[in-house]
């Protein structure tokens, strides 16, 4: 592999139209297309049909020192010109995603939890503190740091 390319493996994919019967015949035709890919690298890599189907279910990229480790290439081209990095990488294409909408809305669904929190004990909204949805705490005047279960526990008794 050039030393600056990227390998990516992924689930095999198509187009359908028709009915439900069109639907599982393309369905069926996919399986069969993964289980052919999978015997190619596991023929391949040696590794094992779990984690090639693993990799192919994340959508994986790797640079040429991980393809080269997990056995998908043989060797990185060489250029005397530039010095090769050993550095070896691979991510999941779905797992970035998902982390980065994660990270995006957080800060929107914390807002939400300070505001409802903030509302529940009556309280204002810069005194609630949201570090994640599994730890809000209210910095009332009476208790430092009040643990928002402990309100819930409050409001309940009231109930």
């Amino acid at each position: 592999m050039a030393p600056t390319s990227l390998m990516m493996i992924h689930n095999p994919m198509t187009m359908a139209f028709g009915d439900h019967e069109d639907m599982k015949k393309a369905m069926d035709m996919l399986d069969e297309v993964k289980e052919s890919i999978i015997n190619a690298y596991e023929i391949r890599t040696g590794l094992s049909r779990a984690k090639l189907s693993h990799y192919m279910d994340s959508e994986t990229w790797m640079n040429a020192n991980k393809a080269i480790e997990l056995g998908f290439a043989d060797d990185v081209l060489r250029d005397e010109k530039r010095a090769v990095t050993d550095e070896a990488f691979a991510f999941s294409g779905k797992a970035a995603q998902i982390s980065l909408m994660s990270k995006l809305c957080r800060p929107v669904k914390n807002a939400v939890v300070k505001e409802t929190m903030a509302q529940m004990a009556a309280i204002p909204a810069k005194d609630v503190t949201v570090n994640d949805t599994a730890n809000v705490t209210v910095n009332d005047s009476e208790e430092s740091g009040t643990k928002v279960s402990n309100l819930e526990k409050r409001l309940s008794l009231l109930k």
